[in-house]
């Protein structure tokens, strides 16, 4: 059943509709939220809330975008919420060692990979929050430059330039992980 329909029937009160939008779009959503906020607890947090916005605004959305466009809109802003909310993040002097992998575990890679990701959730978090969200629905999520323009209240000539800068950013923040 398309999402428009489902939509439909959620706005009029039908739950397992909204059921089956929440299950077909959370995926994407929580990739979202955990790409922009960096914390997988704070993203399924932010995803949560912005599907219990989304139940409650159902009734006023008029369809001019997609859903899952809609959506996408609602994580964001979300997601940018809680960043400014967000108190300032710990020394690595007070995180904890981190257990132990198990014995099979390829412990060289992992940490390189760990390390990069940090590297990477590090140079994102350096980027203009505009740029951020650009990059994260354009490289993460796939999304077309004329969806982007929606969700971030821009035009497809600002989308562009945002993700020009940050494609430039990230490239140099990333430069010895080639």
């Amino acid at each position: 059943m398309p999402d428009r329909l489902l939509a439909v029937r959620a706005a009029e009160g039908d739950e397992d509709s909204f059921a089956v939008l929440v299950q077909r779009h959370s995926r994407s959503l929580l990739t979202l939220a955990r790409c922009m906020l960096g914390n997988p607890q704070d993203a399924e947090e932010a995803v949560q809330d912005a599907f219990v916005s989304a139940w409650r605004h159902l009734p006023e959305y008029r369809h001019r975008a997609e859903f899952h466009t809609w959506m996408y809109r609602i994580t964001v802003n979300r997601c940018q919420t809680m960043c400014h909310r967000r108190p300032p993040p710990l020394s690595l002097d007070t995180v904890a060692e981190p257990a132990a992998g198990d014995a099979w575990s390829q412990p060289a890679r992992t940490a390189e990979e760990d390390a990069a990701m940090a590297a990477l959730f590090r140079a994102l978090a350096e980027l203009d929050a505009g740029q951020r969200v650009c990059w994260i629905l354009r490289e993460v999520q796939g999304l077309p430059y004329k969806e982007i323009a929606h969700v971030t209240r821009t035009d497809e000539q600002t989308v562009r330039g945002r993700l020009f800068r940050a494609r430039r950013s990230l490239q140099e923040a990333m430069g010895s992980w080639r």
